[in-house]
């Protein structure tokens, strides 16, 4: 991660170099060809030494990275660690989360389905105003008991809060959790007035892909379980119907992920809702008492794309940056997404990998999928982390984004780690370069655009500082070769360098983003500040300016 430490320590080693170079001539031709004085060559020597070196330089680099930090602040990109602000100039992959990020996170229920029926729910966003239908006729969800069912889980099955201030809502938790919250307040549920209390809580497990909750109404104690659906399908043995359960068949389970599927090719994110009877003297939950569950039904939830992520997807796409998205949630649903955003474009085949088929490839198969590939679906943390690795190991320079606890050890990892700043974990901000203070997709290509600005930025600044300072030692070494005196002394040659440096570097490290940086694919990491470009413009500015001085 050390990339822009890395080329600042070069161009001090060459401007050294050039220094010293420029000293020794100064002393050879004074001392061995013209027979001066030591103390007089000395002086010169000094005096060469001082005008070939920037003072203004770290001052000059800790400015323009300054700025840059505080440009890309005013663009939602609030940099923890300074040099990572030139880092985004080089960055070739964004590895980017779906929800929330290309997302509004403001997810809505908007479809129920249970054995035999489908209900559609209306409302926007976190507002718990909405109504029940079937078939477009209105309902009252508490009269049908299997949709009462999904409604007590979702209230129940939950940590997330709903907070109203004002006309505005905000939520604590997962934004998941309170989407069910909010379903279940739109029929009029509120938790502190039902039968069940709360006895454990299990959270959410990225291994099994399900939370779950353990409750007692009087003497019966049940576990609420909420997940992925295909793992609840699999996991549930009986299905409500009506207030009975009945066995889970393997045609009724093949319809229901048909259902599920169907959902998911819309867009939503589908969850299964189930659960089971336990013995009384039950305590705790542990994850052996997650299974043969009752399954109830299936919701769906919409979550908007952001408005200018389409836009930005495209921006990315003309600056030679590849955009992959890396998700827990379903394949289908990620597709959809995919498509609505522009990731996928039409004609494209839309391949989508998930962990499961990750995992079941040879190690070159993984390297030519993680190459080929933009979005891997139902992905743990654990092979977020493999990817970012693979994309490495292929000479990427990866920015990517995570939020939760687990997202830790890959957000190290990346050359440049983003978190969230709304819905980021405090752990995850921590093991981060870069925190994204409105969680959008958008903020990202707009810090890589102030990224490059500040390379370009430095670049000009040294070109400008190499140039005069050259320039006054071939100004030094010339007049000396032509039998003048010196043509300052070393103290009005650091006046010289301070006035001049400062100031009109200052004036360059402040020139603003142009529209063009983002049309050019990303430079070589490896490119140095000062580069091969330099040298005719050297030699021409070099030579004028000690031909104008002597």
């Amino acid at each position: 991660k050390m990339h822009f430490n890395e080329k600042v320590n070069q161009l001090a080693v060459q401007m050294a170099t050039l220094a010293i170079i420029g000293a020794g001539l100064t002393f050879i031709i004074g001392f061995f060809i013209y027979k001066l004085e030591f103390f007089e060559i000395f002086l010169f020597t000094i005096a060469s030494l001082v005008s070939g070196i920037p003072e203004g330089l770290p001052a000059v680099l800790i400015i323009v990275l300054a700025i840059g930090a505080r440009r890309m602040a005013n663009r939602n990109a609030v940099i923890r660690h300074l040099p990572a602000v030139e880092t985004f100039g080089v960055v070739t992959v964004i590895a980017t989360d779906k929800t929330g990020t290309l997302t509004q996170n403001s997810m809505t229920v908007e479809e129920i389905i249970i054995l035999g029926d489908n209900f559609q729910v209306t409302g926007n966003g976190w507002e718990p105003l909405g109504k029940f239908y079937k078939d477009k006729i209105p309902i009252n969800p508490l009269n049908i008991s299997v949709l009462k069912k999904i409604l007590n889980i979702s209230a129940l099955c939950n940590q997330g809060n709903l907070i109203r201030k004002g006309n505005e809502y905000n939520i604590v938790g997962d934004p998941t959790e309170v989407a069910l919250l909010v379903l279940s307040k739109k029929a009029g549920i509120r938790k502190e007035q039902l039968d069940e209390k709360i006895i454990d809580d299990f959270p959410f497990n990225s291994k099994l892909r399900l939370r779950a909750t353990l409750v007692k109404n009087k003497d019966k104690k049940q576990i609420y379980s909420i997940g992925a659906f295909e793992t609840i399908i699999e996991d549930s043995f009986y299905i409500l119907k009506d207030d009975k359960k009945i066995r889970f068949l393997d045609k009724e389970k093949t319809n229901m992920l048909e259902n599920a599927n169907e959902l998911a090719r819309k867009g939503l994110r589908v969850l299964a809702l189930a659960y089971r009877d336990v013995p009384a003297n039950i305590k705790s939950i542990s994850e052996k008492q997650i299974n043969n569950l009752i399954f109830v039904g299936l919701v769906g939830m919409k979550d908007p794309p952001r408005e200018n992520v389409r836009e930005s997807i495209k921006k990315a796409r003309n600056a030679g940056i590849r955009v992959i998205m890396k998700t827990g949630d379903y394949k289908e649903t990620a597709i959809a997404i995919a498509k609505e955003i522009g990731l996928i474009t039409p004609g494209q085949k839309s391949v989508a990998l998930t962990e499961e088929d990750l995992e079941n490839m040879s190690e070159q198969e993984f390297s030519k999928a993680v190459r080929e590939i933009n979005i891997f679906a139902r992905v743990t943390p654990k092979m977020k982390m493999k990817i970012v690795q693979e994309l490495q190991k292929q000479g990427h320079i990866v920015a990517m984004t995570g939020d939760g606890v687990n997202d830790a050890p890959a957000l190290k990892k990346a050359d440049i780690g983003i978190a969230m700043g709304i819905i980021g974990t405090d752990v995850a901000r921590e093991s981060s370069e870069v925190i994204l203070a409105d969680d959008n997709f958008s903020s990202i290509v707009d810090a890589i655009e102030e990224g490059r600005t500040v390379f370009r930025n430095v670049r000009r600044t040294s070109f400008f500082l190499v140039t005069t300072n050259v320039a006054e030692d071939v100004t030094i070494v010339s007049s000396l070769l032509i039998g003048l005196p010196l043509p300052m002394l070393p103290i009005q040659l650091l006046y010289l360098n301070l006035v001049t440096d400062t100031f009109n570097g200052i004036a360059l490290v402040g020139v603003p983003t142009h529209s063009d940086v983002l049309s050019k694919p990303p430079r070589d990491k490896k490119e140095k500040i000062l580069n091969k470009d330099l040298f005719p413009f050297l030699i021409l500015m070099a030579g004028l300016m000690a031909a104008g001085t002597i």
